[in-house]
């Protein structure tokens, strides 16, 4: 099996079967963003305590690449400090534009979204639900 083809098999397995899908009940960091170029749009909600994201969920509709992002993202933050989730977010921004980035072994799947780098006009689609992470962590 050729790489691509994992990495699309990843990406579907996200979209099909998204993790952390959902709203909390209770108090909740709650950011809605949309990318009014494609229709995507999500809304990332952050259980947050003493800087350092417990849980995360989202809801949303969009294509393929929204989705999946968001569901890699959510399961990647989860006890990460705010300085290491914006870190992570960093790392996928300069993935996505074609920089050569790895990250830690329990978050490996979202190299699977490297690929995005060939297609520009989805760019904005994968770094959507990073983006609301982003605005959520600096409210």
């Amino acid at each position: 099996m050729q790489l691509d083809d994992l990495y699309r098999r990843v990406i579907m397995d996200h979209y099909k079967q998204p993790r952390n899908r959902g709203l909390f009940e209770g108090d909740a960091v709650t950011i809605d963003l949309n990318n009014p170029t494609c229709g995507d749009r999500i809304s990332l909600q952050l259980k947050v305590e003493d800087g350092i994201v417990q849980d995360a969920r989202f809801t949303g509709e969009g294509c393929s690449i929204s989705m999946s992002s968001a569901s890699m993202m959510t399961q990647a933050v989860k006890g990460k400090s705010f300085e290491e989730a914006l870190e992570m977010a960093e790392k996928f921004s300069a993935m996505v534009k074609g920089e050569e980035v790895t990250f830690e072994e329990e978050a490996e799947d979202i190299e699977a979204l490297s690929g995005v780098s060939k297609f520009p006009a989805r760019i904005k689609c994968a770094t959507l639900a990073w983006n609301a992470l982003r605005k959520g962590i600096e409210s």
